[in-house]
């Protein structure tokens, strides 16, 4: 790791770069963090990148953007955290606004959902790369690779809840943990608990005092419901954004009435092939309700709203805990329960990718029972040709001629967009 840190201008570059793109959910999104701080620039070192990532796995909502903001706030501190933060989301929440907008006055835009496609080929690629080097360093010991392939097989196939997948890793971790491969010395977090409190007490204030005048002020109730709605949403939604869309999806089309079924979905699909996290779905939730109550600027305002209550809580959760995931990486006990997260992490990710990737080369993928095992089965006659040929192309561009990413995604995209007027 590089003893130098970041200025925040080279800091602020390097979070615009990964902001915008950042396409492709939360398996690319890790994928494309890595590649930039822990392999190019070197700011964390591999161990650092794999235990917050797995502090950001236990905590609830969009994990990659609360990766991104602890490498910030490691980096150069509070405003670090909220420079990388906030840029990890702005610029897809821009995107999914003007999408939206197109969206309401016009319906699908096809040439948007081309140039996409060409990017969605480039980013399995990238996902695969980061996958294999993140599994190199994580599993270490035998029972890591059966703690990395149980955990594959029980969210992929079984549908087993996530959170429920890292407790039973933890629980194995905490009175299962071999130090024999561990090295360093222990760390001191340095930092007192009325400066935690002060801090959790501040973040609170900041995520609700804005709520409470908007309650105060505005006659619309729509906005309130919403304020209300996603803020339950940012704290029990466990798992990243997947979790968030089996927690809202039937709430939000049945019991809520905002918007249809296929409404909902179409939200999905311009949230899964725009750069940020996929949970800016819930801003394209808010504004399509507010939209429907009072025009553009209620759906406009519905947005905001909807994206404050879902990403401050996430500034909350790392920057009162993000002092203490060293100290927490070298105390025997946690340390184990840490590292067996790791490695319930990478068949998650396993999962994600295999998820991510069929979704991109096929245009049908169904989920089948089998009793207790669910498998994805695509229809192979809907297999997109172009799709796998830019994947083919990315991945002879980036693997074996090391071209730059922002190129080779520039390229795919534009392939990708030529074909489609073909």
């Amino acid at each position: 790791m590089s003893d130098t840190k970041p200025t925040l201008s080279q800091a602020f570059r390097v979070w615009a770069k990964i902001g915008i793109l950042s396409f492709g959910g939360p398996a690319a999104q890790i994928a494309m963090m890595h590649r930039e701080v822990v392999d190019d620039k070197k700011w964390l070192s591999e161990k650092q990148f794999l235990n917050a990532l797995s502090f950001c796995m236990l905590l609830p909502g969009p994990e990659a953007m609360q990766l991104a903001t602890y490498t910030g706030w490691r980096l150069n501190g509070t405003i670090g955290g909220l420079i990388a933060g906030l840029l990890f989301v702005i610029p897809g929440a821009i995107v999914i606004l003007a999408l939206a907008t197109l969206y309401v006055y016009l319906g699908k835009v096809p040439i948007v959902s081309a140039l996409f496609l060409g990017v969605k080929a480039t980013v399995v690629v990238i996902v695969i790369e980061a996958l294999l080097r993140v599994s190199a360093k994580a599993l270490k010991r035998t029972d890591h690779w059966v703690i990395a392939a149980l955990a594959f097989i029980g969210i992929f196939f079984l549908g087993i809840p996530y959170p429920l997948i890292v407790l039973i890793a933890a629980i194995y971790g905490l009175f299962f943990n071999d130090t024999s491969l561990e090295t360093g010395a222990a760390v001191k977090h340095h930092q007192p608990f009325t400066k935690t409190l002060t801090t959790i007490f501040l973040w609170l204030a900041i995520w609700w005092l804005p709520i409470l005048i908007l309650d105060m002020v505005t006659e619309h109730s729509i906005l309130k419901e919403i304020a209300a709605f996603f803020s339950k949403l940012a704290v029990v939604t466990f798992g990243g954004a997947y979790a968030v869309l089996a927690y809202m999806a039937q709430d939000v089309v049945i019991l809520k009435g905002w918007l249809s079924a296929d409404q909902m979905m179409d939200g999905l699909g311009l949230a899964e092939t725009t750069p940020g996290p996929l949970i800016l779905v819930t801003q394209f939730v808010g504004f399509l309700a507010g939209f429907a109550s009072g025009g553009w600027w209620l759906g406009l305002t519905a947005a905001i709203v909807t994206l404050w209550v879902t990403f401050t809580p996430c500034f909350l959760w790392i920057f009162a805990g993000a002092p203490y995931i060293d100290w927490i990486g070298t105390q025997p006990r946690l340390r184990g329960a840490l590292n067996a997260i790791t490695a319930a992490v990478v068949g998650v990710i396993l999962n994600l990718s295999i998820w991510f990737a069929l979704h991109v080369f096929f245009d049908i993928v169904e989920p089948i029972k089998h009793g207790p095992l669910t498998l994805w089965q695509p229809a192979l006659a809907s297999i997109n040709p172009t799709v796998v040929a830019l994947a083919i192309l990315s991945g002879y561009l980036l693997l074996k001629r090391h071209w730059n990413i922002v190129l080779v995604l520039f390229l795919s995209a534009l392939l990708a967009l030529g074909i489609a007027q073909i």
